[in-house]
């Protein structure tokens, strides 16, 4: 399979395209990568795959549309897997309009290449084509206590001028599958985390912050309840969907790890307390500082993926407290590339999300 994966310099980009170049030689032919390094994108997270000659790496937006039709074409590419979205809610709040064009416009262009592309091609590559959507249970809105999960029929209530623009993007997809047949799959996540995430994101904040002593900021009471993700997890169900997903549908990923985020920063100082402790002997813990509440905060988060568990037999391999140990001592082995990435790309500010 030869494969565009657009927002591959990101979080789970990366660690998708990772997992993909360190698989099987057999399942890849090809791996373009277009990025268009805005601040979250780094790529670093790839460059012990610089010298592969199944990856290359394009700099570039996805609302460039002679440009991905031009990849599309030069590689003979498969299938489109699309990362690419400006995904920090924090920053929505204060500026919406980066992520309505990113995220809606920039999906509609690549959409349009998409189609383009697979309009054209014989078949049989025409049958085997697929353009795969990434996105978030934010566009579901909020639960309350006691509420059961979201599955993939629930009705979208979008919060966050993020969770709105992932939300306009996943009916686009929809609307290209529905009006043009263009065979399309979306996936929506809850929260990940692990290695290569970028320091703004609620457990490498506090990791990094408690190991510079910084104050660890939780917002209001810190009773907000997420399910987290781990995202290798994450990249094994979004190949699966891929290859073996049904096209027009979307498949709930979650980690199955409700957890508040109290309770996670509290779990992170005590794994930096036994792995890196303090040389007074005081636990990071007495670090944590609980800061005013975001605008229109959403209480809980919750994924139902039993979809994708019983039709493509996925399940996660991580609990979390096996994902959030190896998630520390990955952060803990790897302080270069956390210095690094928060001095050049992350020096003017530094905010906690969730």
């Amino acid at each position: 399979m030869n494969i565009l994966v657009t927002g591959g310099c990101g979080f789970i980009g990366s660690n998708f395209i990772r997992q993909r170049l360190s698989g099987p030689p057999a399942d890849i032919g090809r791996l373009v990568n277009l990025d268009l390094l805005t601040y979250a994108g780094n790529p670093a997270n790839l460059k012990d795959f610089s010298g592969d000659s199944r990856y290359r790496f394009v700099q570039g937006d996805i609302a460039d549309e002679p440009l991905v039709a031009r990849l599309l074409a030069e590689h003979q590419l498969d299938a489109i897997v699309n990362f690419a979205a400006e995904s920090h809610v924090d920053r929505s709040i204060d500026s919406p309009e980066p992520f309505v064009k990113t995220n809606v416009l920039g999906t509609l262009r690549l959409l349009n290449a998409a189609r383009r592309h697979w309009s054209a091609l014989p078949e049989p590559k025409k049958g085997l084509f697929r353009f795969l959507h990434v996105s978030t249970d934010e566009v579901y809105g909020t639960l309350a206590a006691g509420e059961a999960p979201w599955d993939e029929e629930q009705p979208y209530e979008p919060n966050s001028p993020y969770a709105a623009s992932k939300a306009g993007s996943d009916h686009l997809v929809r609307a290209y599958q529905h009006t043009y047949g263009l065979p399309t799959l979306t996936t929506n996540c809850s929260n990940n985390y692990g290695p290569y995430h970028f320091p703004e994101k609620l457990i490498p904040l506090m990791i990094l912050n408690a190991l510079d002593r910084r104050p660890l900021p939780v917002y209001g009471d810190g009773q907000q309840v997420r399910d987290w993700l781990y995202v290798e997890d994450h990249a094994e169900a979004i190949w699966l969907v891929l290859r073996k997903g049904r096209v027009a549908q979307t498949y709930n990923i979650g980690g199955l790890n409700e957890r508040p985020n109290i309770e996670i920063v509290q779990r992170v100082c005590e794994l930096l307390d036994r792995k890196a402790p303090r040389a007074d002997g005081r636990s990071y813990a007495e670090l944590i500082t609980h800061v005013a509440d975001r605008p229109g905060h959403d209480r809980r988060y919750a994924i139902d993926s039993s979809k994708i568990r019983r039709e493509l037999g996925w399940k996660p391999r991580e609990n979390f407290d096996t994902g959030i140990e190896k998630t520390v001592d990955w952060y803990l082995a790897n302080r270069a590339w956390c210095a690094e990435i928060t001095a050049k790309r992350y020096a003017r500010e530094r905010l906690g999300s969730a």
